[in-house]
């Protein structure tokens, strides 16, 4: 039987499922932190589990591990079982609004638009290739998490600034999460027994980041994440809306030179990490709120 691998690479994780075709059963998940004491989890058949800590420090390691646990589990009895891999990619811009078979081309398009998801398109680019060369007999297909909102009107992803902006640099909002956000949709219209293309909803993915979503008629008519996916609400390290004028006025305050370590700190050392002082992680923070 052929087998498909769903890869999700995050900024700091590899999450990955893998599908028996063409019946779509899964066979399998897991996920890996991408530390130097990572965990490696994954679940398989009814009621397995394995579990290890492991020192993967990079996504090479990481994608070695995978396909060596795949074989040592039994999941495979050889790699060349599985035929196909899709890729999550966050940032497509207005280049993709489809899936993809990924080549040369698509796969510098990808790391092109670094910009437009700077802690995920680069990381994405690079499991990418990983996989390209550690099995160059799959097909590869880029998913991305912009395509789902290329159906919002210029109305609400136009930005206020001079619009030759959007002509020359397609500075706009391009939003995220649309992959989960699709199915999140779809499965809801299901539950309650309605065509989604006639609904409406407001449908929210929360995560480390996070962000709310608009549905008319089963399309994206707005949602909060914007040019990239440091805007919109607060999230674990991001910061979400905040007036831009602060940008300039903390690298003033800070005698911070580069923009993008002030663009970091809005990244990574913000939202509920920021606000608390302690984790962005509600669990820690509800273990630290007095009783």
């Amino acid at each position: 039987m052929a087998k498909v691998l769903s890869i999700n690479a995050g900024s700091s994780s590899l999450k990955w499922k893998l599908f028996e075709m063409p019946s779509e059963r899964q066979l399998a998940e897991g996920a890996t932190d991408i530390l130097k004491q990572s965990t490696v989890k994954i679940k398989y058949g009814t009621d397995q589990a394995y579990e290890s800590a492991t020192p993967i420090c990079n996504y090479r390691d990481a994608v070695a591990n995978l396909l060596s646990n795949l074989q040592t589990l039994g999941l495979v009895q050889n790699l060349d079982e599985i035929t196909g891999i899709g890729h999550r990619v966050v940032a497509g811009g207005e280049l993709f609004s489809a899936p993809i078979v990924i080549d040369d081309r698509v796969l510098a398009q990808i790391r092109a638009l670094r910009d437009y998801a700077p802690l995920h398109n680069p990381v994405e680019a690079d499991c990418i290739a990983i996989f390209r060369k550690m099995m160059p007999w799959a097909l590869e297909v880029a998913v991305f998490d912009t395509a789902f909102h290329q159906t919002m009107k210029p109305v609400n992803y136009l930005y206020s600034i001079p619009y030759e902006y959007y002509q020359k640099y397609g500075v706009r909002k391009y939003g995220a999460h649309g992959t989960s956000v699709r199915y999140v949709s779809a499965h809801a219209a299901k539950m309650l027994r309605k065509p989604l293309a006639q609904m409406r909803m407001i449908v929210m993915h929360l995560g480390a980041g996070s962000s709310i979503t608009a549905i008319q008629n089963g399309q994206s008519v707005d949602t909060s994440m914007g040019f990239t996916p440091l805007s919109g609400v607060t999230m674990g390290t991001r910061s979400g809306d905040v007036d831009v004028s602060l940008i300039g006025y903390l690298m003033k305050k800070l005698a911070i030179t580069d923009v993008d370590q002030m663009i970091d700190i809005l990244n990574t050392e913000s939202g509920l990490r920021g606000i608390s002082g302690i984790s962005h992680d509600v669990r820690d923070l509800e273990a630290a709120a007095p009783t």
